[in-house]
């Protein structure tokens, strides 16, 4: 029984709640369960475990395994698709604050078409 005040359907919405099994996780991903355990191994993704420590994904992290899927089938090594995903991550969120400290000194920017 959940706790008093949280509602079961708030999980559903919720994109870091672990809801996936490795093997359904592997099934949506259309991979098999060793790629996830490599993808943990590179410390790309790290699944919460169950109570009897079975992994337990995200949707966030599924995304994150999907993207390396990617990049995996393109021809890069895990190793590789892992650490350019990271950078990539790094990458988005140092421009996510630099528009944040832009906007707090200057005020809000017009946006120019790319």
């Amino acid at each position: 029984m959940p706790p008093r005040g949280t509602h079961v359907a708030d999980k559903f919405d919720d994109d870091d709640y672990p809801a996936y099994t490795m093997g359904r996780a592997a099934e949506m991903l259309g991979t098999t369960p060793a790629f996830l355990r490599a993808l943990g191994e590179h410390r790309l993704i790290t699944p919460l475990r169950s109570e009897g420590g079975h992994r337990r994904y995200s949707r966030y992290q599924l995304r994150i395994a999907a993207r390396a899927r990617e990049l995996v089938d393109a021809g890069t090594q895990i190793d590789a698709a892992c650490r350019i995903i990271i950078l990539e991550d790094q990458l988005e969120e140092a421009q996510r604050i630099n528009e944040e400290l832009r906007t707090r000194t200057t005020g809000p920017q017009p946006q120019t078409p790319a």
